[in-house]
């Protein structure tokens, strides 16, 4: 394709840049399109794969079909099939009446299944045999059901490391990825960060009204050196938030000003700090000091629980009697020490070493002995509100990152999909 026609899709499509990795996606895109090839692409979460599947679609044959997308990472694994190849009456509980699912429901248009990695094995199984001969079967049915499907796929992990690891069938990529097309992250495409930041500041004022956000030299040269390791997305945040809290235009944006709104951490420069020993690689530290201080919230609530009752005991005509009965039960109340900083809500010393000081590690492994001995008296008295706890911390995390569930689960050491089984398994309104 000429300059001319590439420019012109990317008037039609909304797209921005110049960068030769862009437009070698984007001609690879529209080759592809007139075809009914399976298309693999691949790029990092936020760098705009969405937007090559509806091209795809649009400059196809099967553009007056349907078009769906799919977010294979945000459909919990017991429901997946039934949302992609159906399900009849009674197959399992709920299951009050039969349902097409998206294979069906999209027969002669275009199926986008994004982040298709974190597909399940069983799944994976079946979408291979619809790509093979358009052929599946509803969940609870032994009938045989055509469709055709034209299938894009999107990934942001490395599926030959999850073949090798054994968490994607290595047939299942060799078929998906008969076109790849990769979509560069946003770090390596050069000026085209300067045109996004531009396009999107303009949009911005315009709808909150404002004046156009101009860029000094040294915040242009920050912007362009920046990793920006959530891409077009994040950047996109960057600008809105500057349109919105600067409000003195008169003057352009200083590399000062625009510093305050970049992330200072990069995804590659992140240590623990604390280094594991070589005998527990395999447990993550986070985790259990997660643990830990959930175990010792609970343990002092139950301290102010314990003086709240006796309190109330005090005061009653019986009460001293009972607290002569059950004197042990409230000896630790006058001889707690506090574990957590109540003022700050942050773990004490043990949980969290200052990074500015060398950690002795046979130190901390005595110490967390205490911490573990802690545990083990209080886990049998408030074993029974883990769940209410583990209910809050999600809460909280979900709260933290603006209810983006890829942040939360990072925050809480956990996957994405098992924080969306959390969130369905205790109610919780995002």
């Amino acid at each position: 394709m000429n300059p001319s026609e590439i420019q012109a899709i990317k008037n039609r499509f909304g797209i921005i840049g110049t960068s030769p990795g862009l437009n070698h996606a984007i001609n690879v895109g529209v080759q592809v399109a007139a075809t009914d090839l399976t298309v693999l692409i691949t790029g990092e979460s936020g760098s705009g794969k969405e937007s090559f599947s509806k091209i795809i679609h649009s400059l196809s044959s099967r553009k007056h079909g349907p078009f769906i997308a799919i977010n294979c990472g945000a459909i919990p694994e017991g429901t997946i099939d039934s949302e992609l190849f159906g399900h009849e009456k009674g197959a399992f509980t709920g299951a009050l009446d039969a349902r097409k699912g998206y294979f069906e429901t999209t027969n002669s248009g275009t199926i986008f299944l994004d982040e298709v990695g974190e597909m399940p094995l069983g799944t994976q199984a079946r979408l291979l045999r619809v790509l093979e001969n358009g052929e599946y079967i509803r969940v609870g049915s032994s009938k045989v059901l055509k469709t055709n499907v034209r299938v894009v796929a999107a990934t942001n992990v490395n599926l030959l490391d999850a073949v090798n690891n054994g968490k994607f069938r290595e047939d299942l990529y060799y078929r998906l990825n008969t076109v790849p097309i990769y979509v560069p992250p946003l770090r390596d495409r050069g000026e085209d960060i300067l045109l996004l930041f531009r396009k999107f500041t303009n949009d911005f004022s315009e709808r909150y009204r404002t004046k156009p956000v101009r860029l000094d030299g040294d915040a242009r040269d920050l912007l362009l050196q920046y990793a920006f390791p959530g891409n077009i997305r994040q950047l996109k945040n960057i600008a809105e938030q500057i349109t919105i809290l600067e409000t003195d235009k008169e003057l352009p944006i200083s590399g000062e000003t625009l510093n305050n709104y970049l992330n200072p951490v990069q995804p590659s420069t992140r240590k623990a700090l604390i280094p594991l020993r070589s005998d527990d690689a395999s447990t993550s530290f986070s985790e259990r000091e997660l643990l830990y201080k959930v175990l010792f919230d609970m343990r002092r609530d139950m301290t102010e629980l314990k003086k709240l009752v006796r309190t109330v005991l005090e005061n009653e005509k019986y009460g001293g009697d009972m607290l002569k009965d059950h004197q042990e039960l409230f000896n630790s109340v006058n001889n707690t020490e506090p574990v957590i900083n109540t003022a700050t809500k942050e773990p004490s010393r043990l949980l969290a070493p200052p990074p500015s000081r060398t950690v002795d590690l046979d130190r901390y492994s005595d110490e967390r002995g205490e911490i573990e001995d802690v545990v083990h008296v209080t886990a049998e008295e408030e074993s029974l509100s883990l769940e209410d706890k583990e209910k809050e911390m999600i809460i909280k995390a979900l709260r933290k990152n603006n209810n983006k569930r890829k942040y939360a689960a990072n925050a809480l050491g956990i996957s994405e999909r098992t924080l969306y089984r959390k969130i369905k398994q205790y109610d919780i309104e995002e």
